[in-house]
């Protein structure tokens, strides 16, 4: 499922796991609107089992490889005369890559948000979805949810309201596995990536790491970085990104 609103060149958004679209405006996360001033059509779409998508409980579904299958079918389905803008948070970040990789023509700009845990420190997070979903096959999402107590809150972002999450118990174990057998794309392949791309990420946060953001920064030949710290800097990212997709 998939809102598609202000007209132009496309752009299209992958939210971040566990959430969906009507989650992310909830939370006052991302402000999209000085995308649609500038010009360009933005599909939001939420991903397989999230929000208002329907999803099965087989892991293979999830992963990123499969997620960019699904991206690639929706630019499909929207039949776009010419390359796109992807912007893609957490999980749809790695979409986006996953997609731009395989099918580099189709992608004008990329706005990579909030780079997940890869390569090296990616083991440690794949360790953690794994044990989640024995713990809610075995004792439910909402004991699970209950026993991870208070998790972490980069200071960009404390004041953000917590949801829980949108794919339904039934699925969920299968999108942690399916999200534990994932990873960015081996750096080797991104140089071949020339499109210009926008990183951006916030300070402190584990699941997100720095390390990532910067990594990828080196890795692909036309990106650039931005980290930010407060909460007003990540408000501004949709300004940022309305600037980035403007430029011809």
């Amino acid at each position: 499922m998939y809102d598609d609103t202000g007209a132009g060149p496309l752009a299209v958004y992958a939210h971040g796991g566990f959430t969906s679209q009507d989650v992310e405006r909830r939370m006052n996360l991302f402000d999209w609107a000085p995308v649609l001033r500038v010009g360009r059509r933005l599909v939001c779409y939420d991903a397989r089992a999230h929000g208002r998508s329907t999803g099965r409980p087989f892991e293979t579904d999830y992963t990123y490889v499969s997620l960019a299958d699904d991206l690639l079918s929706l630019l499909d389905h929207l039949d776009a005369p010419e390359p796109v803008a992807a912007i893609g948070s957490s999980m749809g970040c790695a979409t986006c890559l996953h997609a731009a990789i395989r099918e580099t023509d189709r992608f004008s700009r990329l706005m990579l948000l909030l780079p997940p845990t890869a390569w090296a420190t990616r083991e440690r997070y794949a360790r953690a979805n794994r044990a989640a979903a024995d713990t809610i096959e075995r004792q439910g999402a909402e004991n699970w949810l209950a026993a991870r107590g208070d998790a972490h809150r980069p200071a960009a972002v404390a004041d953000v309201p917590a949801f829980p999450p949108t794919p339904p118990e039934p699925v969920l174990p299968s999108v942690l596995r399916g999200l534990a057998r994932s990873d960015l794309p081996p750096p080797t392949t991104l140089a071949a990536l020339r499109c210009p791309t926008l990183i951006l990420t916030w300070a402190d946060d584990p699941g997100h790491p720095g390390s990532t953001a910067a990594a990828l920064a080196d890795y692909l030949p036309r990106a650039e970085l931005h980290i930010a710290h407060t909460r007003a800097e990540v408000r501004a990212w949709g300004l940022r990104i309305a600037q980035f997709v403007a430029v011809r």
